[in-house]
Parts: C-alpha cells; sequence; structure tokens
C-alpha cells in the first residue's frame, strides 16, 4: 500500500497513525484465513484489528469477532477454537456488490413485479 495512501485514506485499511501506534504499542496476537492481523496492547485492554484489504467490519470472522469485543478473553490462537459441525463458514457482507441479495421486483433484478392483486385503491384528489 502506497504512503499517499496510508497518509489520507482510513477505509484502504489503516493509516500512518494507527501504523505508528501499533509498531509502539501493539502486540500482534494472531491472523485470520482472510490476512487480517489482531493487535493488542501491552495491558491487553486495548484490542483491534488491521484489515488486509479494505476496512470492512464484516470481513472479521465470528471467533476474532468475540475476542474483539471482549466476549472472549483468550484470542482464537491461544485457546484452540474449532467450529462447531452446525457453524456455517463466515461470508461477508455483500450488499453493495454484485453478489448482493436482490428480492423480486428489483430494478437491479430485471424490474419484473408480480401483478397487483387488486386489494390496492388510488387516492384521488378531492375525496376523503
Amino acid at each position: 500500500m502506497g504512503i499517499f495512501k496510508e497518509m489520507f485514506a482510513w477505509w484502504t485499511g489503516t493509516t500512518i497513525g494507527t501504523r505508528l501506534y501499533t509498531w509502539r504499542k501493539g502486540r500482534l496476537v494472531g491472523e485470520d484465513e482472510l490476512g487480517n492481523r489482531y493487535y493488542r496492547n501491552r495491558s491487553g485492554v486495548r484490542r483491534w484489528v488491521i484489515y488486509r484489504d479494505l476496512a470492512e467490519a464484516s470481513k472479521v470472522s465470528p471467533d476474532w469477532h468475540g475476542w474483539l469485543h471482549h466476549t472472549v478473553a483468550e484470542p482464537p490462537t491461544e485457546m484452540g477454537y474449532r467450529p462447531k459441525p452446525w457453524q456455517k463458514a463466515h461470508t461477508p457482507n455483500m450488499t453493495g456488490t454484485p453478489g448482493a441479495y436482490r428480492p423480486p421486483g428489483s430494478t437491479l433484478r430485471g424490474g419484473h413485479r408480480p401483478p397487483a392483486t387488486g386489494d390496492y385503491e388510488a387516492w384521488k384528489p378531492g375525496e376523503d
């Protein structure tokens, strides 16, 4: 990532300030399957993530989400986290991408709405 992007564009992953803070006070705790890196300060009170690509919170998997929000004390790398058999694999939020959900009748899905059922009467001016 270029130094210019790090200085001015926080949404691309990390800024120069975050990188300096991480270098000075952060201790690497682990990395997830998407390449995100997780840190904590020396006292263990503050926890944060540096995303591999764009800063998108839905790219944090459930096991790391629990650690970031202090739901569990130990990171998944130390506690030997194994997903339950009923858990699905993590999928990021697809809003704004071609893989986003588009309900029937959506203009982005072709715009074909089901026919009206006749239970709606349009309002006409002058009628109460």
